[in-house]
């Protein structure tokens, strides 16, 4: 009993070191925190029915490296793009009028912030500034490396001097990533 004790205790440290945890809040949550301490809105509109969205919870934001700088840097929310929330943003109020119970892990209408943020299709990680207001999306799985590039690219405001995308090809093609896949 005691070698099953200390086998559990050891597979815990060895999770807790590796997984990592993305400290995740409501947008209404963001915009707050936002007033008192300015940084960018990372959020993940995702589905429950979406394998690609499962492994980028999976794969990618586990991840250390990830966890570590979207917690510095952003604050993330994660977002039912076909849920049932109602979510105040904006002055608006956003739902989902056509949400039905009995599809919760399947299809389900499209949440009218999805609509809001054109989200159509999932994954989708949607960048806002420091007030909220709206800077890109970036469509589907991605790595912690590929991932990485957008993080900094937005951190950095190196968007802000982008004018075509050649200049986007450019600053994707002379980025090193530092994050361990």
């Amino acid at each position: 009993m005691k070698k099953v004790v200390s086998l559990i205790a050891l597979m815990l440290v060895v999770t807790s070191i590796t997984a990592q945890e993305i400290n995740w809040v409501s947008l209404e949550e963001a915009v707050e925190l936002q007033k008192k301490n300015p940084k960018k809105i990372m959020i993940d509109a995702y589905t429950n029915w979406c394998g690609p969205c499962k492994m980028l919870d999976k794969n990618t934001f586990q991840k250390k490296d990830v966890a570590d700088y979207v917690n510095k840097y952003y604050y993330a929310v994660k977002f039912n793009a076909e849920g049932n929330e109602t979510i105040n943003f904006k002055g608006n109020t956003f739902s989902n009028p056509g949400y039905n119970p009995a599809n919760a892990n399947r299809r389900n209408s499209q949440h009218e912030l999805s609509a809001y943020f054109s989200v159509r299709s999932y994954p989708t990680i949607l960048f806002l500034d420091e007030k909220g207001e709206f800077l890109s999306p970036v469509i589907g799985y991605k790595t912690p490396q590929q991932l990485e590039v957008y993080l900094k690219l937005f951190k950095e405001n190196a968007h802000t001097s982008m004018k075509t995308q050649e200049d986007f090809s450019a600053y994707y093609s002379a980025f090193k990533p530092e994050f361990s896949n």
